[in-house]
Parts: structure tokens; sequence; C-alpha cells
């Protein structure tokens, strides 16, 4: 079949082995790459319950068809596992330039099992894994163990063309619930703890090597969309706005929407929100678009500090989500201190979503006398030693380190935890944008807002965000071609110029396979359906898809609010949609055995 190489890599750390194995051509038509394909082999190889330290939980790195191509926003991986933040499904994805690197060693998938005695390096070729001994980076920073693993073990002298690695930062080692995997410096697969999965089997880095190539089933065609794609993109408004502001520009717009989640969720406005926007941004650093590679938007903001304490201090970043949790939340009103947090983060290899969550939730714990640990709202050097707390598991570090179900539980302030199946959400207030209380909810993979990146129709009028009917039928309709998206592993940003044909058209060039929009929501289908049954073998409950108490109490100073029967109405129709009875449970031919 075109657009697959038809193997997968398993690697057993505890044994220092690996095998190649081929799929049968039933799978790849069912599920594609990408999402898809390492969902089908994570249900197959992972044990009931595991625990997600457990050496027998899998950690699968995938590709998809796409990658390696010249489709735009293609150069991306994903990252498949148990979360041990929540327990359930986990994915992350990342870009940069590493991906086409997994990608060259030629391989669909790579299943990784077990636990090294001793930290380790893979060096992953397309016949061959070696395994090098890691203790000399064990502890060193992400930054510092890329730039060496690099220069160690990607030599140019063997004719590979494609090199790269991914790593992990001090906080996976000391297995801290959210840490993140790295690449390109300052790309992280952020969310769910995938790094924590790497800390646990001693897996410090990984080095991908190859010069490898997808069969395309039509190179031609797939060089004509590339090339119709580049030139009706370049006057799009929203290619303009990202590669000239980035996802900092949201700053302004959720804020005007009173969606901007502030002082740990109890507020949707911030007054000094001029002072983290993207002007702010772009006015107090040296700011250059940064693109990953087989992209025309660049929406990476390559910043570097002009003045202050940090001046000289250069971050590809901060990207709005780290601004809301760092600005927002625990309302720090510099975008150079942003800057410093985000650093601090990215070094230490932890999600600065969770974090910067962690640290206002930390604030009002303060606040009610519930810890010792001096913290306020704005106070940036107090959250600087926080972070590194965590990191280092020291004093109350070691609480928040197990992640917000823990910390709330330990403190007695489970009813103002904001968090949903153990993860904390994205940036958009759901008690305004009432499609990403759904969002939130119902994500296999905890509060998410990027299965179906559903705050871009509530805020651009495509459908109000007070309206609840109906609205479940679009965010499926959203949350599925997303999930095609990422069997294909495409960047987010091209959602609006990737639409239901042009996925066909995109499938086709490069697969061969005829795909229309019903047989591509199809596969969307079945592949939520299995993660579904996923979670629900993992002890997953109807209670586990709604949003906190928080979320439910009025916004201060707006009124903002969300109601249970609105939730409930989203919920419900959400399961019928998606052809779940109403626990959440699929029904009928969902649960048929899957193809070998």
């Amino acid at each position: 079949m075109h657009g697959f190489y038809g193997r997968i890599l398993r690697i057993d750390l505890t044994g220092q082995s690996y095998r190649i194995d081929q799929p049968s051509e039933r799978i790849y038509e069912q599920f594609l790459g990408g999402k898809g394909l390492a969902s089908y082999l994570l249900f197959q190889s992972n044990p009931p319950g595991i625990d997600p330290l457990h050496p027998n939980n899998s950690l699968i790195f995938a590709t998809g068809p796409v990658t390696g191509s010249r489709i735009w926003g293609a150069c991306r991986y994903g990252v498949f596992t148990k979360s041990p933040q929540t327990g359930f499904y986990s994915e992350s994805y990342s870009g940069g330039k590493v991906p086409e690197a997994v990608d060259a060693t030629g391989h669909d998938a790579i299943v990784i099992q077990g636990e090294s005695a001793q930290p380790v390096v893979l060096e992953i070729r397309p016949e061959d894994v070696l395994f090098h001994d890691a203790a000399d980076l064990w502890g060193r920073e992400t930054y510092e163990t890329e730039d060496l693993v690099v220069e160690r073990f990607s030599p140019k002298k063997d004719g590979y063309k494609k090199a790269g690695a991914v790593v992990i930062g001090p906080a996976a080692e000391n297995l801290v619930r959210f840490a993140v995997i790295g690449n390109d410096r300052w790309r992280q697969a952020g969310r769910t703890g995938v790094g924590t999965v790497m800390g646990a089997k001693k897996l410090k880095a990984i080095v991908f090597r190859g010069d490898r190539k997808r069969p395309l089933a039509d190179d031609q065609a797939v060089a004509g969309l590339a090339k119709k794609f580049a030139a009706i993109s370049k006057d799009n408004p929203g290619v303009k706005a990202y590669k000239t502001m980035g996802t900092t520009q949201l700053v302004k717009i959720v804020n005007s929407a009173n969606a901007f989640p502030t002082r740990y969720w109890s507020e949707g406005k911030y007054d000094k929100w001029e002072s983290i926007s993207a002007d702010a941004l772009h006015g107090r650093c040296d700011v250059t678009p940064n693109a990953c590679l087989r992209c025309f938007m660049a929406c990476g903001r390559m910043a570097t500090v002009k003045e202050g304490r940090h001046a000289g201090l250069k971050l590809e970043g901060p990207e709005y989500e780290t601004i809301y949790a760092f600005g927002g939340l625990c309302q720090i009103d510099s975008i150079e201190e942003i800057v410093y947090l985000n650093d601090i983060c990215d070094r230490q290899g932890m999600d600065t979503i969770s974090a910067g969550n962690l640290c206002s939730f930390t604030m009002e714990a303060s606040k009610r006398g519930k810890v010792g640990y001096k913290i306020d709202y704005g106070d940036v050097d107090a959250v600087a030693s926080l972070l590194y707390m965590i990191a280092r598991r020291e004093g109350i570090g070691d609480v928040l380190a197990q992640g917000i179900k823990h910390a709330a539980k330990e403190w007695g302030l489970e009813d103002i935890a904001v968090h949903v199946k153990g993860m904390e959400p994205a940036g958009y207030d759901p008690r305004v944008l009432k499609g990403m209380g759904l969002a939130y909810a119902v994500s296999d993979r905890g509060a998410c807002h990027l299965r179906a990146t559903f705050y871009k129709p509530e805020l651009t009028g495509m459908i109000p965000p007070d309206q609840i009917e109906g609205k479940a039928e679009l965010f499926v309709d959203f949350e599925d071609r997303l999930t095609i998206f990422d069997t294909l592993v495409m960047c987010r940003f091209y959602r609006d110029l990737y639409l239901w044909d042009v996925l066909s058209e995109i499938l086709v060039a490069v697969t061969g396979v005829q795909a229309d929009k019903d047989s591509l929501r199809a596969r969307a289908t079945a592949i939520s359906t299995l993660i579904r049954r996923f979670n629900l073998r993992e002890g997953l409950k109807p209670e586990d898809d709604w949003l906190p108490k928080k979320l439910f109490q009025k916004l201060g100073k707006t009124g903002h609010e969300i109601t249970t029967e609105a939730m409930e109405r989203l919920r419900r129709d959400y399961y019928r949609l998606r052809g779940w009875d109403e626990s959440g449970i699929p029904q009928g031919r969902s649960n048929e055995p899957l193809p070998h």
C-alpha cells in the first residue's frame, strides 16, 4: 500500500533487543498511520490496567503517510502511551525538523517497551537499533542533552542524510507527571506526561537517523497539491496573521471575548493583558518568524529579550497557552518574565500549561492557609523557585509533581481544582465558550483544546458561543476531521485550508486509496471508538466526562456561566452522535474484534 513502509519497529529496553514486524494491509486501510495506527498498537500491546510507569506500558512514536512529502504542514510526529498524568489514553505531537528524521528511519511506528537497567540513548536507523550508555547525560537539562547526543551519535560519514534527536530533562527523570519530550530545542510533545514515561524507562534520548522515503501513489499529484496551496494561501488572512503574530494574537482576541482565564479561573478578563500581548512580545523582544519544515505559516516566534534582567535570553515562544497560564492565571504582567518562566520549563522538561496552572493553584492554597510556601499572584521569583522545586521533587514541589488531582486531595482543595481526568484546561474559559466545555469534558486525553480546536468556530462567529442546540454536531465534524489530520500527522493550523475535500485529495495522491468525506468520517469514528474502548478498559466512568465544580460557578465581573443542564445536553448529544449509549459506552458493531 502506497504511503506506508509496512514496518513496525518493536524495541525491548530490558533485553536491549528489537524486531521489525510487518502488519497486514488491512490494518493500514482501516486505521491509516499516525494516531490511528498507534492507537491500534497501544490497544493491542498494553496489558489492561497497567500502571503508566510500569515497564510494559508501551511508548509509541509514529509518523503518517504524508510525512517527508511535499504536503504543507506535514512535518510532525506523534507520541502515544498510557498517561501518567490521567491514567487514560495519551497522545502528544511535536513539529520542527526532527519529525522528518523520525520518518527517515523507515518505520510507520516505533513501539518501545521495557525498562533499561541504566540510563540509555537509543540510536534508531533503518536496519538496526543501537543502545548507548547515557549515565553522563542523566541529570542534564534538555538543551544541553540534545546538543550532546546530536554531536555524539549523529556522524555524517555513514551517508544518512537526516538525523535528529528527542530528549527528556530532569523533570521526566524525577517522574514529574506532566514531563515533556523535547526536540529542536524549543519544540515539545507537551501534554499528558509522555516524557515521564521515557523517564520511567530510563530512556534519556532517542537519535533518529536515516534516508528512507515513503513510496507515494502519485508524486506529480502531491507536487501539484503543494504548489496549488502555496499559491492560494499566500494572501490568506489567517496565514498572514500567524506569520505576523503567531499564537500570541489570541491574547487580545480571547481577552476581548471575556474568556481569558485569570486569577486561577475566577475571572475571564485580565486588565493588564496589553503587557503580555503580541504587541508586547514584538515590541520588547527581537522577534523573527520561525517555521517547521514544509510550512509556509511560520507561526513560531524566535524571540530574544532586549532589556532588563533577562536581556539576551532567547526562546522560540512563548506561545499563547504559556502566556495564559503564567500571565493570566498567575497574573504576571511582563512578557519578558513569561519568557523567563517558559525557558525554565523547557530546560527542565515540563508542560507549561500544567506548570502554570499548578503555580496558580498553589497561590490559592497559600491564600487559604493550606500550604506554608509564600507565593502570591504576580510573584515571578516565587513561581520560578516553585518550578525548580517541582522538577526536583523538593518540598511542596513533590506534591505538585504528582499532578493536580493528588495536590488537590492532599491540600483539601478538590472543590476548586480545575482539571478534567487529571489534566488542566487550555486558555479558553468554557463559561463563555460553551463548546469548549464539551471539548474539555469529553476529550479522551483530559481537558484538551486541540482535539477539535473548537475555540476557532466560537470566536469567529461560525457558531454563537452560547448556542447549545446543534453545537455537538458541529463539534463532532471538527473532531472527526482533525482525527484524520492526526492519522496523516499534520499541523492543526492548516485546518482552515484542508477541509474534507482536500483531505480526500491528499489521501488519494499519497496512498492511492479512494476516500470521500463519508469514508474518512467512518475511519475517524472507528479510531475514536477504539480509543474510547481503551479508556473504558482503563476504568473511565461517565463522571470523568464532566467539568470541575469551579467551572460551574459564575465568572467574576462578567457573570458568564455554563449550567449543568447545558453541559448535560451537550454531552448527551455527543454520546448519541458517536453511537454510544447514555453512559458513553460504544454499541453495536463498534465492539467487534480488531483486525490482525
